[in-house]
C-alpha cells in the first residue's frame, strides 16, 4: 500500500511538472487557472502519503480538548508552515538546497527542530495536566501546527524549483497555493475525525464512571505522552 502511495505521488509530480512545463512554454494565466483546482486535488492527495504529522495532529487535537473550530486553525497554521517554508527555501535559498535537505524530501535539521519544539510542549502539557489545570493558552494551538509544519513540502519544493528554473516562479506559487489548499483539506479530515473519536472516547469513558477532569487528565498526559515520543524517536533514530 505504501508503495503505491509513493508511485501516486511520483505521478503526481510528473503532472504537476508537464502543467508547469506547458505554461512556460505558452505564458496562457487561462490555462494555468484551469488547471489549479487539480493543484488542490494534488495537494490533498500528497498530504494522504506519509509525514505531514498526521499523526501529532490527530494526537494533540484529541488530548487537548479544543474544539472542532480551534483544532481546524491548528490545522491551517500546519498546513501554511509547510508550504510557504518550502517556498522560501526555494526562493530565497535555492543554492542551499543541497545543504538543507539530507535526501530527497527530507529535511533533518528542520525535522529535528519541529519535533524537538514538540516534545518541549508535551512536556508542558503532562506537567500541567497533573498538576490538575488544563486551561490553554489561545496561541498554543498555533504554536503547535507551526511546529508540526516546519518541515518543508517536498512536492511544494520540487513544483518551486521547477517553475523558477523555466523562468515561471509565479506560476510556480500560484500551484503552491493551491496544493496549500488542498494540504489543508485533508489534515481539516484528520481533525474532523480526532474530534469525533476524542468525543466518542471521552463519552464511553464518563459512562464506565471516569470523572470528567480525569478523562481531560488522561488525554492530555497520553498526548503530552505521544509528542515527547515522537522527539525522542526523532532524535535517537538520528
Amino acid at each position: 500500500m505504501i508503495q503505491g502511495l509513493f508511485d501516486y505521488q511520483r505521478e503526481i509530480y510528473l503532472a504537476v511538472a508537464e502543467h508547469l512545463k506547458l505554461f512556460a512554454a505558452d505564458r496562457n494565466w487561462l490555462a494555468l487557472l484551469v488547471v489549479l483546482p487539480m493543484g488542490v486535488v494534488f495537494g490533498a492527495a500528497h498530504a494522504v502519503t506519509p509525514g505531514h504529522s498526521k499523526a501529532l495532529l490527530a494526537a494533540y487535537v484529541a488530548g487537548s480538548q479544543v474544539r472542532l473550530s480551534r483544532g481546524l486553525l491548528v490545522s491551517l497554521a500546519l498546513s501554511f508552515t509547510h508550504i510557504a517554508l518550502a517556498v522560501l527555501i526555494a526562493v530565497l535559498a535555492l543554492p542551499l538546497v543541497s545543504l538543507a535537505l539530507g535526501s530527497v524530501g527530507r529535511a533533518p535539521a528542520l525535522e529535528a527542530l519541529s519535533r524537538g519544539l514538540l516534545g518541549v510542549i508535551g512536556l508542558w502539557m503532562i506537567w500541567r495536566a497533573l498538576r490538575g489545570h488544563h486551561h490553554r493558552h489561545a496561541h498554543e494551538g498555533a504554536a503547535v501546527g507551526v511546529m508540526a509544519g516546519l518541515i518543508p513540502c517536498p512536492l511544494t519544493l520540487f513544483v518551486m524549483t521547477f517553475a523558477i528554473a523555466r523562468g515561471v516562479p509565479w506560476a510556480g506559487l500560484v500551484f503552491a497555493v493551491a496544493m496549500m489548499a488542498g494540504v489543508a483539506v485533508t489534515l481539516g479530515v484528520v481533525v474532523l475525525l480526532a474530534v469525533l473519536f476524542r468525543n466518542g472516547s471521552a463519552a464511553m469513558l464518563e459512562w464506565l464512571g471516569s470523572s470528567t477532569a480525569g478523562v481531560a487528565t488522561f488525554f492530555e498526559v497520553a498526548t503530552g505522552l505521544v509528542l515527547v515520543g515522537a522527539a525522542l524517536h526523532q532524535f535517537l533514530g538520528a
